[in-house]
């Protein structure tokens, strides 16, 4: 008896790895997040499927109930399935779960994915590191509040001279931009926004750090800010 916590990928259903497509087959069980529910055609005949999705200020199903589905499937199950968005230990709360799985004596396993934090920048033609332009690259959860941020935070992210990726910031973008300028990052850095990256609903918008925070697109969405935002590196579309 096995819980896995699957990285599903960005969105597009053929970024889910070979892996993780046959435990979801096998799977008894599927645990699934909201940004997930594309691949459960994937899931075997008969098997348990229950949502435990969350969405930006809404978790109908709280973590501690997650935590607890886990461990009482994964006592009776021989195979369940928890199918995160991404990867399930950036932003996904997988390790949260995993140490809930460890403390009650479930045995689990971790199982990649690619996370959007690589992947939305990477479909809407932005390279994370370039050489001569990026060479190193910071992600931050624009979850908070930049006025909860602590002492200093600011001025380092504007004085580390590499990309910036600021994911589940639709809410606070523009606070998070205009408290990047008030510390000294030029408010002409180029800045790209992406919604639904690697799906057929994927928008991509180009802007700058002064003007990103007027960009109005609804989540799922992710932000680059850095000289890098102003490569666009997407191919041509066929026949142009």
């Amino acid at each position: 008896m096995t819980v896995y916590l699957v990285g599903a990928g960005p969105g597009d259903p053929e970024l889910l790895s070979v892996r993780g497509a046959r435990l979801l087959r096998s799977a008894d069980v599927v645990l699934h997040d909201r940004l997930a529910r594309a691949l459960l055609g994937l899931a075997k005949a008969g098997a348990q499927v229950i949502d435990v999705g969350k969405a930006p200020g809404s978790a109908p199903v709280p973590q501690e109930e997650i935590n607890r589905l886990l461990i009482e499937h994964g006592r009776r199950r021989r195979c369940v399935v928890r199918l995160k968005g991404g990867d399930p230990f950036v932003f996904a709360r997988g390790a949260e779960e995993a140490m809930a799985l460890k403390a009650s004596g479930i045995a689990f396993e971790i199982i990649p994915g690619i996370s959007s934090v690589v992947a939305a920048p990477a479909a809407a033609g932005v390279p994370l590191t370039c050489r001569g332009v990026a060479r190193s690259f910071t992600v931050l959860t624009g979850h908070e509040d930049p006025e909860r941020w602590p002492p200093g935070y600011a001025e380092a992210l504007a004085s580390l001279a590499g990309t910036i990726v600021v994911v589940m910031a639709t809410n606070h973008i523009s606070r998070i931009a205009a408290r990047l300028v008030e510390a000294g990052l030029d408010p002409r850095t180029p800045a790209a926004a992406v919604r639904a990256a690697t799906t057929s609903a994927q928008v991509v918008r180009r802007a700058t750090l002064a003007t990103i925070g007027s960009v109005l697109l609804d989540p799922p969405s992710l932000f680059v800010i850095g000289d890098v935002a102003g490569l666009d590196l997407r191919p041509a579309p066929l026949g142009a």
